[in-house]
């Protein structure tokens, strides 16, 4: 397949290939990658484009990175993957013993999947499974936010915005949860009043019927990169807390530094009852994510009627993404990494200024290693896209 010239591997990926969200009527132009080194992606043609999305925001320390090849190459020489039902290995032990450690107190115990899709399809089953172990099997629907993202899987899927969210075709098939208005109060301010009573007043109309809450902490992601107080979050964590419902944290997009602190609920100083993790959790080489819960969580299932905890991935806690995994928190934690968010944000807010002055620009706004640019009205991407690949930048391909 290296033989094949840059037209035709274009032509055979036409031909057979369906990529995320994407027709195959009308299909956007796809762009050809043969290697990958620090920030720089090389295409088939021979030029290279500087990665403004590190693979969904996953290769935190850049490709090809000699530690992190380094730990793929050892873990091949003894196993690829294994079986972890009945069966346990070094690389996976030694991960959950880390992400307990690195993570907010009292997460203590942690069940390793696949993408941080199931990630979050675990904690809503270890919010359920938990609440029929408590005799109460009425507790079983979500309250999550407006413009929410958690997921392409159908249960994930339900917690997503049914209005503005990508899954709306499948409402009539989804959970019916519950949504809270997108908190109006940005992030670095105070909670004002309206967001919050507004939240309240759902969790006290639904309490009865909620397993939990899930948030995206700080960062609202595909639904818009909106950046939302830390005193908002922190005040639905105490509102958990006194109506009973659990906390769900989904750090997928957000952990491992991104905004700035290694977890962004660390900006209130929270600790949530389930925490989910994925993308940068190996650095960007291989699919790994985790579910973290408090030991009442672990406790309360493994007492229930099924008394164990009913999920199991085929290739849970993959002894080569463990590794991988490891050497990739290793490496993060062993240099000032703080110091380098923080000048990533410093040069993210002076080279975005300049787009502030156009007329067709709402907003531009930055925090840690994240760069937004917000239009007042959608862009086509089979338009932009090119251009940009042009000018030797990749950003994300979907409006």
């Amino acid at each position: 397949m290296t033989s094949l010239t840059c037209q035709q591997l274009l032509e055979l990926d036409q031909k057979y290939v369906w990529h995320p969200y994407s027709s195959t009527i009308n299909p956007n132009p796809v762009f050809p990658i043969v290697s990958a080194d620090g920030v720089r992606l090389k295409m088939a043609d021979g030029k290279e484009l500087i990665d403004g999305m590190a693979s969904w925001w996953s290769a935190i320390h850049g490709y090809n990175h000699p530690q992190l090849n380094k730990a793929a190459t050892e873990q091949l020489q003894n196993m690829s993957h294994v079986m972890f039902g009945g069966l346990t290995h070094p690389p996976a032990v030694k991960l959950c013993e880390t992400l307990v450690n690195i993570t907010p107190v009292g997460l203590n115990k942690v069940f390793l999947s696949d993408s941080g899709s199931v990630a979050v399809e675990v904690a809503i089953k270890m919010a359920i499974q938990y609440c029929q172990a408590q005799g109460k099997p009425e507790k079983h629907r979500f309250l999550a936010l407006s413009n929410a993202y958690h997921g392409d899987t159908f249960a994930t899927m339900g917690l997503c915005d049914p209005i503005t969210g990508m899954h709306h075709l499948f409402n009539a098939v989804l959970m019916k949860n519950i949504f809270a208005p997108q908190p109006t109060s940005r992030f670095g301010e105070a909670c004002n009043k309206e967001d919050i009573n507004a939240f309240k007043t759902l969790l006290d109309a639904h309490h009865h019927e909620l397993a939990a809450v899930i948030v995206e902490p700080i960062v609202q992601g595909a639904g818009g990169m909106w950046f939302y107080s830390a005193d908002y979050l922190k005040q639905i964590r105490q509102l958990c807390s006194d109506y009973d419902v659990l906390f769900i944290v989904d750090e997928i997009a957000t952990g491992f530094g991104r905004t700035g602190k290694l977890f962004a609920c660390e900006h209130a100083d929270i600790s949530p009852d389930i925490l989910c993790l994925g993308k940068a959790l190996t650095g960007g080489y291989l699919t790994l994510a985790a579910t973290l819960c408090t030991d009442k969580i672990a406790t309360g299932i493994c007492q229930g009627e099924a008394g164990v905890f009913m999920h199991g991935p085929t290739f849970m806690a993959n002894p080569l993404a463990c590794a991988i995994a490891n050497a990739s928190i290793e490496l993060l934690l062993s240099q000032a990494w703080q110091q380098q968010i923080a000048h990533l944000q410093t040069q993210l807010e002076k080279g975005l200024a300049p787009a502030t002055q156009l007329k067709t620009v709402k907003e531009v706004r930055c925090l840690g290693g994240i760069g937004v640019i917000e239009m007042l009205e959608p862009v086509d991407m089979a338009v932009i896209q090119p251009l940009f690949v042009e000018a030797g930048i990749w950003v994300r391909p979907f409006g």
